[in-house]
């Protein structure tokens, strides 16, 4: 299911969920009534930790209560989804999940901590979004033509940093190495802060990243933007080509959303889902996050775990195929 099909949907049952999700939450035990632990699997600074902190300034005015950004970066995302697997199931310790942390990581890792599906319940889909290819503005390359041509007549020479192993950030790069037939060294930080960081003073040559923190720095001159990884070019970036005009049949659209352990129980869930809703269709919000490139989603429970599902079945032989492992 696309995105945009996703988000066709929630229009049309959007005033369905939300009645549910109040009479649901009314029934209920009162909920919350203390600070809500808003789980981030990776480093601060980074597209997850940015929409996190914006999601939950929302979320805790609506609330009444404190929504904290705690990061738990590392392995991939695992650290900090194995965290909140364990904990406790009331709905006060949640988790800002990836791409990486439920569709692709129990494929890449050849030993997981949680199941991605078993241990948790979905609340919602948050956001989709592309990423963009950018180098060092000293490498000498100006587009991906360009960086093609260079990684064949340089092999091994070039190297990609990315937020960590398993994340939209490196899977997007073994597809693009086994697309073009070139093999450009990935890298794994604890996030994409200190991954642009590397690339922008020289250490690492380039890097796929979210065009929700590569933005500034591009329009700094900080990085050069040589494609955007969506099936066309980002409103975000205009001027920038989508590598598919390249490469063609090339696409990647990562994706966020928050989750709660398993056994969660299902009012709060909903009141969860109901407060993402909520802040997602605040304009302010929406507008912010378009502007990054960052498309608002908010599904329902049910429809992220499909779509969760989907993912995993979608990655899971680009995986196998390109032969990225992490023990």
């Amino acid at each position: 299911m696309s995105t945009l099909k996703i988000k066709q949907l929630i229009m049309a049952c959007s005033l369905g969920v939300m009645a549910a999700s109040s009479q649901s939450y009314a029934q209920g035990q009162a909920f919350p009534t203390k600070p809500i632990r808003f789980i981030v699997p990776a480093a601060a600074g980074g597209p997850t930790d940015i929409v996190a902190r914006m999601l939950a300034e929302r979320m805790g005015q609506s609330l009444g209560v404190p929504v904290v950004v705690e990061a738990k970066p590392g392995a991939g995302g695992n650290i900090g989804a194995d965290f909140v697997a364990r904990s406790e199931p009331d709905g006060y310790t949640i988790l800002m999940g990836t791409i990486g942390t439920h569709a692709v990581n129990q494929t890449l890792y050849k030993n997981m901590s949680y199941d991605p599906i078993e241990d948790f319940e979905p609340v919602s889909m948050v956001i989709s979004y592309p990423l963009v290819v950018v180098s060092n503005p000293k490498l000498p390359v100006k587009s991906i033509a360009e960086l093609i041509e260079y990684a064949k007549q340089n092999p091994g020479k070039l190297n990609r940093a990315s937020g960590g192993s398993g994340t939209s950030m490196h899977l997007s790069g073994e597809l693009f190495n086994n697309m073009a037939g070139i093999q450009i060294q990935h890298i794994p930080y604890k996030g994409s802060a200190p991954a642009l960081t590397d690339v922008m003073g020289g250490q690492a040559d380039l890097a796929f990243d979210s065009i929700v923190i590569a933005k500034p720095l591009i329009e700094a001159g900080k990085l050069r933007a040589l494609g955007v990884t969506g099936e066309e070019r980002s409103d975000a970036l205009p001027e920038v080509p989508a590598i598919a005009e390249t490469l063609p049949d090339y696409a990647m659209t990562s994706w966020i959303g928050v989750l709660a352990p398993a056994g969660t129980p299902e009012d709060r869930v909903l009141a969860l889902q109901q407060e993402i809703a909520k802040a997602l269709a605040d304009e302010k919000v929406a507008n912010h996050l378009k502007s990054l490139a960052a498309e608002p989603v908010g599904s329902t429970p049910a429809e992220f775990k499909a779509w969760i599902r989907s993912e995993t079945d979608k990655w899971r032989p680009v995986i196998l195929e390109t032969g990225a492992s992490v023990g």
